[in-house]
């Protein structure tokens, strides 16, 4: 393990400089008020390529030998990695060949392409295109980039950790989302090199826990499924090669539900003018689920590369997941001014109408109900209690029902 040292930390850290940007420290009071501790976010979503990847890739390029470099760099990656190994493989004037999933969002192709690399679509899934990346770099004799299970990669993802640190000295915890494990290697190792007090503490989605099943087994274990909206994050085994270090300087594992990243996701947008994917989001969403108060934590937003359906669909749901919208159903009699007295309640308890569907076949005898479907917004679950109670006090006896927007 002596592989990862200081002055290949301190070298990678002034070499990254060259392609990226500054992504100073922003104190969160948002965060901090609701956690009572003071909470910074380390903006990695505001690189170039919208996230922390070209760091690893950049260094691990720097440290090949020129006959490495001249047959022309190949890796696989659904996104992040992809656009990192492209756009640092341009910085050097190498080629490069980036295998992607055929499901690839066209935006995330077009991007790697933009960086000037040859873009290859194969299988359905990382582990396909990782395959046939494998294949391609044997047959054509390419250097393979591995997205996370090599010390060099891991060495330039660390070098957050000294940004951090040298920001913010007194940094209690510093939280860092876990796919492979190769971001959190780096900065894991380097904190504690620093300061070994500060505590480092990774955070997987719960449906893609490698890493906590591999600590638990005490080896990296292949998961049967990942299945998260977290898709960066996403890894069935973490990486052999990271594994010791993160054994050794981890202090702990937390996992966060995908319901909790759509929360998560609508705070930074209305808190913090910020899109962060959801991968870069579980740091934010695991915050409540620590006791900080008067600590001070920093929490990694690795990326922010989001297609904008993802990004309306994750609106949608965490609107609806916080009672912003909702909907309802109330029966009716069938008749001349019924749905003004609707309307007048729910304008009178400053709700707003989103959507209306009336339907008069939910009963053979109309006169005695027709059902009346209102989908509205609301402020939070306070005012959505309030509409309810005013449609009540009007004689109506309202059901809540599955808020759907189309």
């Amino acid at each position: 393990m002596e592989k990862l040292t200081l002055e290949n930390f301190e070298q990678a850290s002034e070499l990254v400089k060259k392609v990226t940007l500054p992504t100073e420290l922003v104190y969160s009071e948002y965060l901090s008020r609701q956690t009572g501790g003071r909470i910074y976010l380390k903006p990695e979503n505001m690189q170039y390529t919208g996230a922390y990847k070209v760091r690893g890739a950049y260094y691990k390029i720097s440290t090949m030998s020129e006959e490495e470099r001249e047959r022309g760099l190949i890796t696989a990656s659904a996104g992040n990695h992809a656009q990192g190994v492209a756009f640092a493989a341009q910085k050097f004037g190498c080629r490069a060949t980036i295998v992607m999933p055929t499901v690839t969002p066209l935006i995330k192709v077009n991007r790697t392409k933009s960086y000037g690399a040859e873009v290859v679509l194969h299988g359905d899934v990382y582990d396909d295109a990782c395959a046939y990346a494998l294949k391609l770099a044997e047959e054509e004799g390419l250097t393979f980039v591995h997205p996370f299970d090599d010390l060099e990669v891991a060495t330039g993802q660390g070098t957050i950790a000294m940004e951090i640190i040298q920001e913010l000295p007194t940094v209690d915890y510093i939280l860092v989302p876990v796919g492979g494990g190769g971001l959190i290697t780096g900065v894991s190792t380097l904190a504690k090199m620093l300061n070994p007090k500060i505590k480092v503490i990774g955070v997987e989605p719960a449906a893609a826990a490698s890493l906590k099943a591999a600590l638990e087994a005490g080896e990296p274990v292949t998961l049967p499924s990942a299945n998260t909206i977290a898709d960066g994050t996403a890894v069935k085994r973490v990486g052999e090669k990271v594994f010791p270090y993160i054994q050794e300087n981890v202090d702990d594992i937390i996992t966060v539900e995908d319901d909790e990243l759509i929360g998560a996701f609508l705070d930074m947008v209305e808190n913090h003018k910020m899109i962060v994917e959801n991968s870069g989001l579980l740091t934010v969403a695991a915050l409540k689920k620590m006791d900080l108060k008067n600590k001070k934590a920093v929490s990694v937003l690795s990326g922010g590369n989001m297609d904008v359906i993802t990004m309306s669909s994750i609106v949608q749901h965490g609107l609806i997941q916080r009672d912003r919208i909702f909907s309802i159903s109330v029966l009716l009699p069938d008749k001349p001014g019924e749905l003004v007295n609707v309307a007048t309640a729910v304008a009178n308890a400053q709700g707003n109408v989103i959507k209306l569907e009336h339907n008069q076949f939910v009963s053979t005898n109309r006169n005695a109900a027709v059902e009346l479907r209102i989908t509205l917004e609301a402020f939070g679950t306070e005012h959505k209690r309030e509409i309810i109670k005013a449609l009540e006090d009007v004689g109506y006896s309202p059901k809540e029902i599955g808020a759907k927007l189309y």
